[in-house]
């Protein structure tokens, strides 16, 4: 403290100035250099790890171990934005990396690792993966149930003739539980979208190619490439689309579940006003403080 009294001098010995200096050029410093370095918090965004990660959840992610390892072929990890413009310049690169509020975090599965083979295509009709010319058994993780589209806010046009959706999700449910009881999201049926042409719900079959070629796929990875995607192979945007993932954009290994939640708010806060009685019917107990596998 003697350098901060040389520094500030008898502003110092005021308490109030005192603890505002304290806060900004010590308390803060060590709380960036945890939350970049060490650990960090996180929420799910979107449906691309489901049934894994539900929208909604909170978790916590281990960025000290990948100081001294690099990231194993199975574990779920936090990431840049990988598909961001990123400057050439190192201190604005920095900047980008760990402060800039434009860039957001995404949550993959690393398939593939430096060095790997990887090889996506269709077999009988449905996606397989070979890494390294064996065929990969993802049972265990990639999302088993249908994920069926609902919206938030439609827009019709040409006279109720044509609808396009805005800013729709697309998610999981269990086909043989009506829709009041379902176990990962509460489905409200009149906001279920309906495909004009055939009048019944836009739904996605698991274990089925995608509309696009993005299932069809072969890379070699070079040093510091890896192979990642979402659980949720019908919802998830992810090497497949934008090809192999920069490891410097690897910042954290997702280890624990906080808190599981049916709800798109950012603060729970705001739901609780929202929803002071709902909001506790929303929790999923079942799926709280568990350790990620």
């Amino acid at each position: 403290m003697k350098i901060m009294e040389k520094i500030f001098g008898k502003w110092y010995q005021n308490s109030f100035v005192k603890l505002v200096v304290e806060i900004v050029f010590i308390v803060l410093p060590i709380a960036f250099a945890i939350r970049t370095f060490i650990f960090g918090l996180y929420q799910v965004p979107s449906e691309s790890m489901e049934t894994t990660f539900l929208v909604g959840e909170r978790f916590f992610a281990d960025k000290l171990s990948y100081w001294f390892r690099k990231p194993k072929r199975g574990e779920i990890i936090s990431l840049n934005d990988p598909v961001y413009p990123y400057s050439n310049n190192p201190v604005k690169r920095l900047y980008e990396k760990y402060l800039s509020p434009n860039i957001s975090s995404w949550t993959k599965r690393v398939i593939a690792i430096p060095g790997d083979h990887i090889k996506g295509t269709i077999e009988d009709g449905h996606p397989v993966i070979y890494l390294n010319s064996q065929r990969l058994d993802e049972t265990a993780y990639v999302n088993k149930y249908p994920i069926i589209m609902t919206y938030i806010k439609p827009i019709t046009l040409s006279a109720g003739v044509h609808t396009q959706v805005i800013n729709h999700q697309f998610k999981s449910y269990d086909p043989t539980l009506p829709w009041d009881k379902q176990i990962f999201y509460k489905i409200d049926p009149d906001k279920i979208v309906i495909d004009i042409r055939t009048n019944k719900p836009i739904i996605r079959m698991p274990n089925t190619p995608n509309e696009k070629a993005k299932d069809i796929f072969e890379y070699k990875l070079g040093e510091n490439q890896y192979f990642v995607r979402g659980d949720n192979r019908r919802g998830s945007y992810d090497s497949s689309d934008w090809g192999p993932l920069n490891g410097e954009l690897i910042h954290g290994r997702i280890v624990f579940r906080i808190w599981s939640m049916d709800t798109d708010e950012p603060w729970l806060i705001l739901d609780l006003l929202k929803n002071p009685i709902d909001f506790w019917k929303k929790i999923r107990w079942s799926r709280c403080l568990q350790w990620i596998k």
